[in-house]
């Protein structure tokens, strides 16, 4: 058994943060305690998007350019309650993610760009997680992180850069955990609900229903609960890279 790290301190802070998700309210769910706590310690933090979010309700009805936009809105506003400085968008479509070479290019571009010492991501190899995109979304952050790193990859998509930390949230294995203090507990949720499009499929919050009141607050609870079971955020950490 690997040894969990629990210690109150976690991994020194970073100078500099790349946390990529699947889907908008991804990296949130995943990290977003984490980088809230980093980004208060003086961190620059970014963030990376992978797919438009158009799936994400459960209304067929519903007119998906609008809910595009509305997404893209939401995680720039959750973006702001964590202290993220700035979100890339690569903009694939939703539930469709395709792990190839220009997307790994895009991926690759925006490591880059933001040279983190620590790039956060999805675990891609995750037992029984159903959402295709979580899986394709892990794979695309270990392909961009070993073509960011190596010089003959992608030349023209910026200089190498090697972060010195991964961590891979929804982790299969976990054997690290950033331990947490109330202000990034509540920045985190406060980003989750900024996700309004997502409050009833995701968050199980019916906003103008009868009971919205005690569904907000059983979802507060759900995630400060796994919070504390966990002891913090919980990741598998790659840090020869």
């Amino acid at each position: 058994m690997i040894p969990v790290t629990r210690d109150a301190s976690g991994l020194a802070i970073p100078a500099r943060v790349l946390a990529v998700g699947a889907h908008p309210d991804d990296v949130e769910f995943g990290c977003g305690a984490t980088l809230a706590k980093w980004a208060a310690a003086g961190a620059h933090v970014e963030l990376c998007v992978l797919t438009d979010g158009s799936k994400g309700t459960w209304d067929p009805g519903s007119d998906l350019d609008s809910l595009v936009a509305a997404r893209r809105d939401e995680q720039r506003a959750a973006a702001r309650r964590l202290g993220v400085a700035e979100v890339h968008f690569l903009e694939r479509i939703d539930g469709e993610l395709p792990v190839d070479r220009a997307t790994t290019e895009a991926l690759c571009a925006v490591i880059r760009a933001s040279r983190p010492a620590v790039l956060l991501g999805h675990d891609p190899w995750k037992r029984y997680r159903l959402h295709p995109d979580h899986h394709a979304g892990g794979r695309l952050v270990i392909d961009a992180l070993v073509a960011a790193r190596d010089p003959h990859f992608f030349p023209g998509a910026g200089a190498p850069h090697r972060p010195d930390a991964l961590l891979l949230f929804e982790a299969e294995v976990v054997d690290h955990v950033e331990v947490l203090d109330d202000a990034a507990v509540a920045a985190k949720v406060a980003a989750l609900l900024e996700h309004r499009s997502q409050w009833r499929s995701t968050m199980g919050i019916t906003a103008d229903g009868p009971d919205a009141a005690s569904e907000h607050a059983a979802f507060v609870e759900r995630v400060r609960g796994e919070i504390t079971a966990a002891g913090g955020e919980a990741f598998k950490l790659l840090d020869k890279l």
